[in-house]
């Protein structure tokens, strides 16, 4: 993968670009936010490892910017332990994971090769459909009543897997399981915060609800009855 590492610590974003390339991927740096985010719209990365406290622009600031211009590219931000409102804003802001300071490099690389799988490993040509609802896995399009919705890569993978199996109810811990891949302090809110996002692009405006929520039981999709 090309990774982009927007960090403004020196050191830490050598030791972080030096680990990728280690695994085979081409990184490079940024230290500054105004900086990082032209080098995004210039390189095209496939991944941005994306700290938020940087000068000139914050990374919840690089982060908004990116999905309003409905960028596909997958961001993991970087946040100091403790700070849950600034983990939780930026998930809501359009980020697919975030990792804690102070990391192990070695979870960080795992982190970043698990976002990178969700891409390359969907199959090709499907076409999945809920009502007036479609989902162009190969394409990675999703389309509402003949109009086009920007996800971010993350809410696609969320979507994905409900429209895989219309009428199921999913768990918020299945949820983590199937698109995480993996358990964190968190997990709960995480999946709370992109069903909120899905359910404001799918649902809102377009009148029938397809997202619903199962009372102590979880999530799921479905058409109108």
């Amino acid at each position: 993968m090309r990774i982009l590492v927007i960090e403004d610590e020196t050191q830490l974003a050598g030791h972080i670009t030096r680990a990728l390339v280690r695994r085979g991927h081409t990184a490079t740096a940024q230290h500054d936010g105004a900086l990082g985010l032209r080098a995004i719209v210039d390189e095209s990365p496939d991944l941005v490892v994306l700290d938020l406290g940087l000068p000139t622009l914050d990374g919840l600031s690089v982060l908004a910017r990116l999905r309003q211009a409905a960028s596909p590219t997958r961001v993991l931000i970087l946040t100091a332990r403790g700070e849950v409102e600034h983990r939780i804003k930026g998930l809501q802001a359009g980020a697919d994971d975030y990792l804690a300071k102070p990391f192990s490099m070695d979870e960080l690389v795992a982190r970043v090769e698990a976002l990178g799988r969700r891409s390359a490993s969907a199959p090709s040509g499907d076409l999945l459909k809920v009502a007036d609802l479609s989902l162009d896995i190969r394409h990675r399009r999703v389309a509402r009543a003949g109009k086009t919705i920007a996800l971010s890569p993350r809410e696609f993978d969320v979507l994905q897997v409900l429209m895989q199996e219309p009428g199921r109810a999913f768990s918020r811990t299945e949820l983590c399981e199937r698109v995480w891949q993996r358990d964190h302090e968190y997990d709960t809110r995480t999946v709370e915060i992109f069903i909120t996002r899905l359910r404001k692009k799918i649902d809102t405006g377009f009148g029938v609800p397809l997202i619903h929520t199962l009372r102590a039981v979880g999530y799921t999709i479905r058409a109108p009855e």
